[in-house]
Order: C-alpha cells, then sequence, then structure tokens
C-alpha cells in the first residue's frame, strides 16, 4: 500500500481507533511489563545501529540536497553518541517511579466512607515534532512508562530514522507482550496527517507540539484536542541591588550563554539601578568575549559606553524577542517593583530568576513573578525536566491547567478520585 496515496483522513481515523484499543491495554499493564519494553527496545537500540545510521543517512543527504543550513542537519543527525543516548535515555526512565496507581490524599468522611485520588494515564497523546529523531524515542518511552498510547508524527525531512526507530519500538512492545499499537509513528510525510491529528477527540485525548513558533501557534489555532504547549521562552534574569556581585556574574553568564538556542536560555537581563555600576561593565566584558550582541536601554548604554563595551538602542520589540541567538536585551531597572512590572508586560511564563541575598524579596519575586519556573540565586538554564528529577521531558509547559513546566512522567497522567466503602448509603 503506497501510503502518499491513500485517503489520510480514512488512514488517521485507523491509527486512531488502534491507539484508542491500545490505550486500554497500556493503561492496565504492570509497571515490571512496561519496563521490560523499554529495555527490549534499548537492547534493539544498540544493536540495530549501524542500521539506524544507515537510515538516518537517507535523511541527511536529503537534508542537504534540500540546501538546509548545518544545524539544521546537526539536529537531524543520529550519531553514535546521539544512539547511545537514545538508549541509555530509555533505561533512565525505567529507573523512575511509575506514578500510575498511586492513590493519594486518602481520608475518612464523617458518612464512613475513604475517598482519595488516583494517578492514570491520560489515554491517548498526539505529539507533533520537527527535526529530531531522537525525540521519537525520548516521546515513546515516557508514554510507555505512564501507560498511554501515543501517535507520533515527526518531520518529513526525518522519515527514514523515525520509521528505523518505530520498528524497534514495536520489537520491544511485542517482547513484553504489549500491544505493538501503543505507539504508532505516522507513515505519510502529507501535512495533511497532523489537521486530522489533532481535530478528533475521539481518539486522541491530548497534543504535545515540539517544534517551531509556527507549528505550535498553528496547532494551539485549529486544535480541537487540548494542547500542552509553550510558544516563547522569553527569559529573565534579574539581578537585584542586594545580590552578591560575583554570583550575580556568574548566573547571568551561565544564563545566557552556556547554550544560544534552549527555550530556557535568558533572553533579558534586568539590573538595578543600585548595582548596575558595579555589575554591567563585568558582564559587558564577559558577553563581548564571547561574541554576544549586546542592546540596552539608555542607562546601560551610558554604562557601558563609560566602560569602552558597545551595546546598541534596545527597541520595544526586543524586550518581547526570543533571540535563540548570542543577543541579549539589558534593561536598568528601579527595583524590584519596575523589574516584577517588566517581567509581567514582556514575560512569556516560561522561566524567571532573580539573584538577590535579601530573602523578602526573593520571596517575593517567587509569589508574584507568574511564570511556570521561577528561580532564586540560579541559572535559567535548570527548567529542564532532567535537572528537576523528572528524568526525560515530553516538553514544557507554560499554560496553567493540567502541567506546567517540564513535563514528565506525572504530567502525563490524571488524577481521578476513588471511593472505598463499606457499605454505606447516603441518608
Amino acid at each position: 500500500m503506497d501510503i502518499q496515496r491513500i485517503d489520510i483522513d480514512a488512514y488517521m481515523a485507523d491509527v486512531g481507533r488502534r491507539a484508542r484499543s491500545a490505550g486500554r491495554e497500556m493503561a492496565r499493564a504492570a509497571s515490571a511489563t512496561k519496563d521490560r519494553a523499554l529495555l527490549a527496545t534499548a537492547a534493539a537500540i544498540r544493536r540495530e545501529a549501524a542500521a539506524l545510521a544507515a537510515a538516518n543517512a537517507k535523511d541527511l543527504a536529503a537534508a542537504r540536497s534540500a540546501g538546509h543550513d548545518a544545524a539544521f542537519v546537526d539536529r537531524l543527525a543520529l550519531t553514535g553518541a546521539v544512539i547511545e543516548s537514545m538508549a541509555a535515555g530509555l533505561e533512565q526512565i525505567v529507573a523512575l517511579p511509575d506514578p500510575v496507581g498511586e492513590i493519594t490524599g486518602l481520608r475518612f468522611r464523617p458518612s464512613g466512607i475513604q475517598v482519595g485520588q488516583m494517578r492514570v494515564p491520560l489515554g491517548v497523546i498526539g505529539i507533533v515534532y520537527e527535526s529530531r529523531p531522537n525525540v521519537t524515542i525520548d516521546a515513546a518511552g515516557l508514554c510507555i512508562k505512564s501507560g498511554n498510547a501515543t501517535i507520533l508524527r515527526g518531520g518529513s525531512e526525518a522519515i527514514h530514522s523515525n520509521q528505523a526507530l518505530a520498528a524497534l519500538i514495536r520489537e520491544g512492545l511485542r517482547s513484553a507482550g504489549l500491544p505493538q499499537d501503543a505507539v504508532q509513528v505516522i507513515e505519510t510525510t502529507d501535512r495533511a496527517a497532523v489537521g486530522a491529528l489533532i481535530t478528533h477527540p475521539e481518539w486522541v485525548d491530548v497534543v504535545v507540539p515540539r517544534g517551531g513558533k509556527s507549528l505550535i501557534e498553528r496547532i494551539a489555532k485549529e486544535s480541537k484536542v487540548p494542547v500542552i504547549k509553550h510558544l516563547d521562552g522569553i527569559c529573565h534574569v534579574y539581578i537585584d541591588d542586594g545580590a552578591d556581585p560575583e554570583m550575580a556574574i556568574r548566573i547571568a553568564d551561565n544564563a545566557k550563554t552556556q547554550r544560544y538556542s534552549p527555550c530556557n536560555t535568558m533572553e533579558t537581563l534586568l539590573v538595578a539601578e543600585g548595582i548596575a555600576a558595579a555589575v554591567l561593565p563585568r558582564l559587558g566584558r564577559v558577553y563581548a568575549d564571547k561574541g554576544v550582541e549586546l542592546r540596552g536601554d539608555a542607562r546601560t548604554r551610558e554604562i557601558l559606553a563609560a566602560a569602552g563595551i558597545a551595546c546598541g538602542e534596545a527597541t520595544e520589540e526586543d524586550w518581547r524577542t526570543e533571540y535563540l541567538a548570542p543577543i541579549l536585551a539589558i534593561r536598568v531597572v528601579a527595583g524590584i517593583d519596575a523589574a516584577i512590572e517588566h517581567i509581567a508586560t514582556y514575560g512569556s511564563l516560561h522561566t524567571d530568576s532573580i539573584v538577590t541575598s535579601d530573602h523578602a524579596r526573593a520571596m517575593r519575586f517567587v509569589r508574584e513573578v507568574d511564570s511556570s519556573s521561577v528561580m532564586i540565586n540560579a541559572s535559567t538554564r535548570f527548567a529542564d525536566g532532567f535537572e528537576y528529577g523528572l528524568g526525560a521531558e515530553i516538553g514544557i509547559s507554560t499554560d496553567k491547567l493540567h502541567a506546567r513546566g517540564p513535563v514528565g512522567l506525572e504530567g502525563l497522567t490524571s488524577l481521578k478520585y476513588v471511593v472505598f466503602g463499606h457499605g454505606e448509603v447516603r441518608g
């Protein structure tokens, strides 16, 4: 059957029905069974490393022929190290506690019944992503461990890699006696498949988009299924005038320059007027040495100019921009009130950090800054599922319902009430 020529709606309906059926089996699967599937998949990945590299080579050749840049090709590549990291990642998921079936908050009521909440899988999770084929393994592993079925739609540029990985996942599921339909990788590159995936709540319970802003905006706009997402990572570090200067410089350097492309990289630096003259020249030299382009308000430019450091003029748009590049916007603010106001106006609810030795101000910041991760005296680069102890993550959510921040195993489950009675009836 030529998957490119069939009716997409019929194909996706069949995928959805099979996922729904598999989801019911996954929900009742024992932890040990799910772990066996993950370990078998990890072993298959290592065994088939050469075959995976060969499949990936087809995608890399096509990407180069299409004129994609080196960064794009790098994201697409399944090197030996990436292949090993996928296998090791599944083993790390096995080591995590299984949240499914946990009962919490159990308490007696005056009627005699006991009421608690049980953690249960979401059901069928649709995941739409771009470029990185290792996401196929990360997503499948988390969904298997959390007792969910999943429908994965990777980018067309990684079709050969993703299909090769899908075969290994099916092998792992089959060896553990779990339904192979618990993880289905869409076999067509037709973009209509995405539209079908996100508009059928009878087959899909939640959609997770991972990719560029345009992809996420499209899915958020068109989906008839709940979406776990974040659009921008406009992350801030605020250096309070009660900060230790050495700590402030170390954190502000790391938050921007440790890596430029992740969504938890600082894009705007806010500095209190009382400490700006002490830290900005030193930070400016650090950034200049690392090739970071600076854009600042009038006070920032004045301080940096006096130190002989180049700084362009920040526009209103700079405060709203996620650069994902060696560019940094800097603003000198009167104090914590102005910093919180700036973040409330321009932030994206992702990750924001305060550097201060003043406990009261630190606690004000974490209470009043309405982001999915708020930090005290730490780099924003820690906003990550692995660093939070969640193992792998399915993504970051800046929404306020269900899941918020890095979404790991627990974020792929929900709660239902359970009641234990002893023959009680309501009077």
